[in-house]
């Protein structure tokens, strides 16, 4: 349960991006339990939430009156807005990811809020030279939004000298049901039964995070005396990627089939459309798709009590149901964000030949 700050009084979490997907997770789990939400996102609050008393600002992180007008009176904030890496303008993840949290954390500060969670990501480890990462593993990102999170981290140990509590956390890839993205590209080959590739055999193993195992880490990290320290957060039930979709493939009843393409020049083939921006992926996802990536979560969970759920499998299929039983409500369109599809871009020509 959410921590209650002052006796006699609901508690109040102001959250960024709390119409995005992340943000829909945790202020739903956080009205269930009785906790007053304030979100601030560009996207209006979900109709649902709204009707169940949550209060929606719609702004920018990086306006100063907003930011302020998000904190204010507010216990906890969890600041989970970000541009992402499909945006693909440096100079504008750059704006958003770094200036919008330190104008975020200032007014905090200036609200008295109690604790701030930061939602970072494990890209900051960039491509690892050994594994598992740990929270002490040198931070190496390898692409803008990366760097934009490191960044963004070093301003939360700043505010933390100045007084005001903070927690971050670097999750793997999240996924669970309303995720879109690159997991609604894949969930749509496997629904129509065509091949899902992976860069190699396979044989990596690629953790991934449930969405409800992190907003419960968020839950825990703003309640548990471990101000000023970072945690790794992932699943600790995963297999290769080949098994992870084979798993999802089988669940489906597919005709799909995972196959293999040659690492090297698949890869370089894909850093090549990446520059042309010709790929939904990041150089990021790129350069780690065939590799080993995975986290020791062991930290979070000796600290904050924390135990992940579900595994990559579970998390896979959970979010595929709700693609298969949603999907006809979406609408054409595509946008940058986890809740919206994505243009597959040159792998609509993969797609169709596959």
């Amino acid at each position: 349960m959410p921590c209650i700050w002052q006796a006699g009084r609901m508690p109040l979490w102001a959250i960024t991006g709390g119409s995005g997907f992340l943000g829909l997770h945790l202020a739903r789990r956080l009205l269930a339990d009785g906790t007053g939400v304030r979100t601030l996102d560009v996207v209006p609050l979900d109709a649902a939430l709204a009707a169940q008393g949550a209060e929606g600002i719609v702004g920018d992180v990086r306006s100063p009156r907003d930011a302020a007008a998000l904190c204010r009176g507010a216990d906890v904030l969890v600041h989970a807005a970000a541009a992402l890496p499909a945006r693909g303008d440096p100079g504008a993840i750059r704006s958003v990811n770094v200036e919008g949290t330190a104008t975020v954390l200032a007014a905090a500060a200036e609200a008295g809020v109690r604790r701030a969670v930061f939602v970072s990501s494990a890209v900051v480890y960039g491509v690892p030279e050994s594994l598992p990462l740990t929270e002490g593993t040198w931070t190496a990102p390898i692409e803008p939004y990366g760097v934009s999170k490191v960044e963004a981290e070093r301003l939360c140990r700043e505010f933390q000298t100045r007084g005001l509590e903070t927690v971050v956390l670097r999750p793997t890839a999240v996924v669970g049901p309303e995720r879109l993205g690159i997991f609604g590209i894949l969930f749509d080959w496997v629904r129509e039964g065509r091949r899902v590739y992976t860069l190699g055999p396979g044989t990596n193993r690629y953790q991934l995070l449930a969405v409800e195992d992190l907003v419960e880490a968020i839950l825990l990290a703003a309640e548990r005396p471990v101000s000023g320290d970072t945690f790794n957060v992932g699943a600790t039930s995963f297999g290769t990627a080949a098994d992870d979709l084979r798993a999802l493939i089988a669940h489906a009843g597919s005709a799909s089939r995972v196959t293999p393409l040659p690492a090297r020049p698949a890869g370089l083939a894909l850093r090549v459309l990446a520059l042309a921006r010709l790929s939904p992926f990041s150089e990021w996802h790129d350069r780690t798709a065939g590799r080993d990536l995975y986290c020791d979560v062991s930290h979070a969970e000796r600290e904050l009590g924390w135990r992940p759920r579900f595994s990559n499998a579970d998390a896979l299929i959970r979010a595929y149901d709700w693609h298969v039983e949603h999907r006809d409500g979406l609408g054409g369109g595509t946008g940058i964000t986890h809740r919206v599809p994505w243009s597959e871009k040159a792998l609509g020509l993969l797609r169709r030949i596959s």
